[in-house]
């Protein structure tokens, strides 16, 4: 029996994209083609060139550059193109110009007859998300947005170095929007399989500086280097991978709400499961009052900026 030809396009080939391809080939066997798609087509090439150096370690893939037709029979499309976040900027200062960009992008990809899976790390990622369901017509389980799976990362990075543990023993999720709506749902995080509150004794001073830090970070680390890829490129990989390799695995990524919580027509950060279908499921997630109050601002947030959407 034949194995599936599994095929991948990336959309930017900027420092998340590069990043992305790199990790993607790292840590996977699956993917037999990987088309890189950028502007600046020299880039794409060189891109490609540079990363087929590494499949004699890694495993035999065709890579090379492309264009949107090239969409046509690929199982996943990677969106990471728009203009990155300055110094002082928020992601949602980008809104209008990675929205234009995301139009011209996802129009001529549909047209191509592409039917697999959108995935976008774009920012601001819960309303690009939003806009290329909206934009494509794909039905929402087959558009995906990395959500707040860098800012969870970030979170079990900063309770590991609090609680002096290893990173893989905490368990803590962000949730609502990537940005300052955001919220630790610390109410349901374990340490080693424990409810948190109950073998930590932090006091919600410490939660909300923690929250705090999380929202800090992104901006820390692009006052030091410029830039914030390795995170992010590497959660783009994770989510690939379980598309291609049907895995069966739970991210808090931008996952559509259909009416969930009383919200409806938006992807925001939450709890899903993630396999060969896009998002199998939005898992149910016992939210407390104050954690529920928290997601209804996101969503109100989130609604408030796609309502002045300029396409």
């Amino acid at each position: 029996m034949l194995r599936h030809h599994h095929k991948v396009l990336l959309v930017g080939d900027g420092a998340v994209g590069s990043s992305f391809a790199f990790s993607l080939l790292q840590t996977t066997q699956e993917v037999d083609e990987l088309v890189i798609v950028d502007l600046k087509k020299d880039k794409a090439t060189g891109e490609s060139l540079d990363l087929q150096d590494i499949t004699p370690l890694t495993s035999p893939v065709n890579i090379h550059a492309g264009d949107y037709s090239d969409a046509t029979d690929a199982d996943v499309v990677v969106i990471t193109a728009g203009v990155p976040r300055k110094p002082g900027e928020t992601r949602l200062d980008l809104v209008n110009k990675n929205a234009k960009i995301l139009s011209t992008i996802v129009t001529p990809i549909v047209e191509s007859g592409f039917s697999g899976i959108f995935v976008v790390s774009s920012n601001p990622v819960d309303i690009l998300t939003t806009l290329t369901q909206k934009l494509s017509g794909f039905p929402k389980h087959r558009v995906i947005g990395t959500g707040t799976s860098l800012d969870t990362a970030r979170l079990d990075v900063l309770l590991s170095e609090k609680l002096d543990l290893p990173v893989n023993e905490i368990d803590a999720f962000i949730l609502g929007e990537h940005g300052d709506t955001s919220f630790g749902a610390f109410d349901e995080a374990t340490v080693n399989g424990k409810p948190l509150k109950e073998v930590a004794n932090l006091t919600d001073q410490d939660y909300a500086a923690l929250e705090k830090a999380v929202k800090a970070r992104g901006s820390e680390i692009i006052n030091g280097k410029g830039a914030t890829f390795y995170g992010v490129a590497k959660y783009l990989a994770y989510i690939v991978r379980a598309i291609i390799e049907n895995r069966n695995v739970m991210l808090p990524v931008s996952a559509p709400l259909t009416g969930q919580y009383g919200i409806k027509d938006l992807y925001l950060g939450l709890p899903a499961i993630i396999n060969r279908t896009g998002i199998e499921r939005v898992v149910d997630y016992d939210f407390s009052e104050a954690e529920l109050k928290k997601l209804t601002l996101s969503a109100t947030k989130m609604k408030e900026v796609l309502d002045n959407v300029e396409l």
